[in-house]
């Protein structure tokens, strides 16, 4: 009995150091895993060429500088700007519409343009500068009439005063927004005096692209 008790400690701790050897443990655990390999992710867009912001409801317009990046394929991309006809040229694809589209809806109507050339394409759209988005201000009654950029939401009396405020004899009471939609020409009354008194103040409407703002 005392030699038995002897030796089971001894082999107890034999076990013990040969379990807690590397080749053992590394035989129980097996390998190292070996990471997944798969495609290479898409690179995010540099923060320093993320574009303009972009307004509520923004769309592409004529004179909107735009770049085009494909992922890996530099021959399709560039920068454009919008022609007058609303369409941009790049090489291969030669014209494509872009006016009217989002820069997403471009991105995929650039994708499927693209299928011809190279497999599985990747494009994005980014909006460098915000060129068609204009308001009008004309009329003896403003100080600097002109061409306003509206990359924003801005109401009537926020674009007479980025046109210099009123002269001091206009007509305030009697300034008139031109507005077409549908083809058709819609006008709104602005009472110059009654907004700025706090009275009325739902004719202090946003502005659209393409109103004009008549002061006399």
């Amino acid at each position: 009995m005392r030699n038995l008790a002897c030796t089971l400690p001894c082999v107890i701790g034999l076990w013990l150091s040969v379990a807690t050897a590397p080749s053992f443990a590394q035989a129980v655990k097996g390998p190292p895993a070996k990471p997944i390999s798969g495609p290479p992710a898409k690179p995010a867009v540099d923060e320093k060429s993320a574009g303009v912001p972009l307004p509520a409801g923004y769309r592409i317009g004529a004179d909107d500088a735009l770049t085009v990046r494909f992922w890996k394929d530099a021959d399709l991309s560039g920068d454009v700007v919008v022609r007058p006809d609303g369409k941009i040229t790049l090489a291969l694809l030669n014209d494509v519409q872009a006016a009217g589209y989002t820069p997403q809806e471009l991105a995929v109507a650039l994708e499927k343009a693209a299928t011809k050339f190279i497999t599985d394409p990747s494009a994005t759209v980014i909006v460098r500068e915000i060129r068609s988005r204009k308001v009008y201000v004309i009329g003896s009654g403003i100080a600097r009439g002109g061409v306003i950029q509206l990359n924003d939401e801005l109401n009537v009396l926020q674009v007479l005063a980025m046109a210099g405020g009123l002269q001091e004899y206009a007509d305030k009471s009697n300034i008139v927004i031109i507005r077409k939609e549908e083809g058709r020409e819609k006008r709104f009354k602005f009472n110059y005096n009654e907004v700025v008194k706090g009275k009325n103040i739902k004719q202090n409407i946003l502005l659209q692209p393409g109103d004009t703002i008549v002061v006399n």
